[in-house]
């Protein structure tokens, strides 16, 4: 039976179509519109690539199964991330064929689009072409022949608008009728090259094609063999291409390369001259002398000057929102948690199962939730660029900038994200094609100043710095020293990415390729579903991770308290129960027994023994074990290094409190040789420390979400660990030197 062809009766399966497309031209609003709610998003076999699929009922009843392949220019591909567009339309091992192709084309870039749909024509598949954004044609100064098209290709082509929904029914119509009757989508290859020396390259790679790739169908072997000569060279990551496969095409290339031929070239410019010859048949251009609304706007946004200020203005607009807009709920959500938390502690009991349902379970799954509206608002900010158009200017405009670092494009966008939070910004690197690309920004991410440092910033500012003196005469102390970290994180993760770049994560420099968009009003109800199916797999996935480390956290943070060590802090309890009246005095005078005995716990906990047991590690630092024991309670979230400290010293967590007191037990604390333990030299060391060590559970946990491996977030925690040693060693042991105090 041919590849494609329709097996649901006999399989007891849905029918399953793959709907694939170049990036940008709407392919996923055509899928939400065809399957509305009814999508799952989850992974391709062995890749980090998510895999969307979801249910369309057809007018007859019947019900077939869509999946979103990751938009692509072509099928040509280097890594295994891109060999999934080949894998999942084609049907090659380990995915299973779909019965049909739909492939979305974007009808005002319909020559370029073509290219695409010339492969996947070849490889005999059933096809039916989508032609989206047609309500745009007239607009873009076009006139699309829409019968001329059906004869050049041989496929069905239906025309419709995501936005609106126009053409949706024929759509659906069209699909039932390919599915009914494969050969209408399967009008074999368009494009047979002439050229008898590239013929026998093709029909040299073809026999080595494995027989499970074409199940013996030779036009479609030849299809593959184009793509192998396109695909596999010395420095690909194609795992799946077999070793006879690879042979014979690298024997091909080197005989093309002595001959002075380019193979790739050869194939491409075939098909582009096919596309070309035949594009006056069915599209015609309105020459009326006037500059397209998308030329206007891209002579604003792509000046050197101007584009560059307005996006920086917006990126200042992503990143306000995400460092202040944000806070409000999710203080909201915060203190809804700790009142969630108080509440299970009072109920429960101080007993540890009490403190480990309230300050573990409890408090793990607020710094969860606590993310979520950072994370709706990256996303809608990302949905709204990705579908405007304006993302693929964005990487247009910074990719000769972090190319030179070894990174793409499109990897600014998390960057800038950072300074809000790790965390989405991690999710932000879906937006890039290459796993080498999204894992290298995943790395140095997390180096960015985030809001979580701030507060750490400003207590060790405000308690080890003169906070009333300045710097030539007019500028603050304390604003110099913030504005000093943030440039300090921004710089050492310039040049970590440009190491591991160049070292670790080695990989050729890849030509960006992207074509402009038109610039289109955002499909609001699939902007609206990515913020809920991205936060959703956050809470979902990397929220597992949060909340276990957080009762581990807990325990480490605890034990070995027992009933007895509690017992005196108990009876202080039933007295003041017993004896206070007034609410408000026996509510405040509770509050300090529980301070007391967080105190003591803390000091007598797993935490403290490891923190005196490294004291000599930490020492050339110029931390101590109280020190110590911050560091470790800030791996929960960075922030909980102040509450961890005011509980080492008994101070409550009241902000004013915390923010004057703590400050104050800081300042007077003394070594034992009656030298003050904590100086502006140690307070230099440790920000230094915090701006590079990897002190967030929440960010290995997206880096284990994204990458499906415990290798790259323990890979991540151990560079920045040491990275952040040796810098706070030689601050503090440099200043020493110098006199430094």
């Amino acid at each position: 039976m041919p590849v494609g062809d329709s097996r649901t009766a006999a399989a007891g399966r849905l029918a399953r179509v793959a709907i694939a497309g170049n990036p940008n031209t709407g392919k996923t609003t055509v899928f939400n519109r065809l399957t509305g709610s009814r999508a799952k998003v989850g992974n391709y076999p062995g890749v980090t690539v998510d895999r969307e699929v979801g249910t369309l009922a057809l007018a007859d009843g019947r019900k077939i199964e869509m999946i979103d392949v990751p938009g692509t220019y072509s099928l040509s591909a280097r890594s295994r991330e891109e060999q999934i567009a080949i894998q999942a339309i084609c049907g090659l091992p380990p995915l299973d064929a779909p019965d049909a192709v739909l492939l979305v084309i974007d009808s005002t870039q319909l020559v370029r689009n073509l290219y695409l749909a010339l492969q996947v024509i070849e490889t005999e598949m059933p096809v039916l072409l989508a032609l989206n954004m047609s309500d745009a044609l007239e607009a873009n100064g076009l006139v699309l022949d829409r019968a001329a098209l059906e004869r050049e290709l041989g496929v069905p082509v239906v025309t419709v608008s995501g936005k609106t929904g126009e053409g949706f029914d024929e759509l659906r119509a069209a699909l039932a009728r390919v599915l009914d009757q494969p050969n209408l989508g399967r009008p074999g290859a368009r494009w047979r090259t002439e050229d008898p020396i590239l013929q026998s390259d093709l029909n040299a790679v073809a026999k080595h094609v494995p027989a499970s790739w074409h199940h013996g169908n030779e036009s479609r072997a030849r299809a593959l063999a184009a793509w192998a000569l396109l695909s596999i060279d010395e420095r690909d990551e194609l795992a799946d291409a077999s070793p006879e496969l690879r042979a014979a095409v690298l024997s091909r290339r080197k005989l093309a390369a002595a001959a002075g031929r380019e193979i790739d070239g050869e194939i491409i410019r075939g098909r582009y001259g096919w596309i070309d010859a035949r594009a006056p048949s069915f599209v015609k251009e309105r020459t009326n002398g006037k500059l397209s609304v998308t030329d206007r706007i891209d002579r604003v946004l792509l000046h050197p000057i101007i584009g560059f200020t307005l996006f920086l203005l917006a990126m200042g607009i992503v990143f306000q929102s995400l460092f202040t807009w944000a806070e409000p709920v999710m203080g909201a959500i915060d203190g809804i948690f700790a009142t969630l938390e108080a509440g299970t502690l009072s109920a429960l009991g101080h007993g540890w199962f009490g403190d480990l349902t309230a300050r573990g379970l409890v408090r793990g799954i607020g710094v969860v939730f606590v993310f979520l509206p950072q994370i709706l608002l990256l996303f809608f900010f990302l949905g709204l660029m990705e579908d405007t158009g304006y993302m693929a200017r964005v990487a247009f405009m910074m990719d000769r900038l972090m190319k030179s670092i070894g990174l793409h494009g499109r990897a600014f966008v998390p960057m800038i994200s950072g300074f809000a939070c790790a965390v989405p910004a991690i999710l932000a690197t879906r937006t890039m094609e290459r796993q080498r690309d999204r894992l290298l920004t995943m790395l140095v991410v997390p180096l960015m100043t985030c809001s979580a440092r701030l507060p750490v910033y400003t207590l060790i500012i405000a308690a080890l710095f003169a906070t009333d003196t300045t710097v030539l005469g007019f500028l603050p102390v304390p604003g110099l020293m913030m504005v000093a970290m943030y440039v300090f994180s921004t710089v050492i993760a310039l040049v970590a990415a440009a190491v591991l770049g160049r070292t670790l994560l080695r990989a050729e420099n890849v030509p960006l390729i992207l074509e402009m968009p038109p610039y289109r009003v955002p499909h609001w109800p699939s902007v609206l579903r990515m913020m809920w199916t991205k936060s959703q797999s956050f809470v979902t996935e990397a929220g597992k991770v949060i909340v276990v480390c957080s009762i581990a956290m807990w325990f480490f943070l605890r034990f070995p308290w027992s009933a007895d060590d509690a017992q005196p802090f108990e009876i202080e309890r039933t007295q003041i129960v017993a004896t206070v009246a007034d609410a408000d005095q026996r509510e405040d005078a509770l509050a300090v027994v529980g301070r007391r005995e967080e105190a003591a716990r803390l000091e007598q906990s797993l935490a403290a023994t490891v923190g005196r047991a490294i004291e000599p590690v930490l020492a050339p630092l110029g931390f101590d074990w109280k020190l110590g024991i911050g560091v470790m309670g800030a791996f929960v979230a960075r922030e909980v290094f102040i509450g961890t400290m005011g509980a080492v010293y008994g101070i409550g967590s009241d902000a004013d409190e915390e923010s004057t007191a703590l400050r104050d037990r800081m300042r007077a604390e003394k070594r034992p040789d009656g030298s003050p333990a904590y100086t502006p030299l140690v307070g230099l060391s440790v920000m230094v420390f915090f701006a590079l060590a990897c002190q967030c559970m929440s960010t290995l946990a997206a880096v284990k979400r994204e990458t499906h491996t415990w290798r790259w977030p323990l890979f991540l925690f151990a560079y920045m660990t040491v990275l952040a040693y040796v810098a706070s060693f030689v601050v503090y042991q440099g200043g020493r030197l110098l006199g430094a105090t």
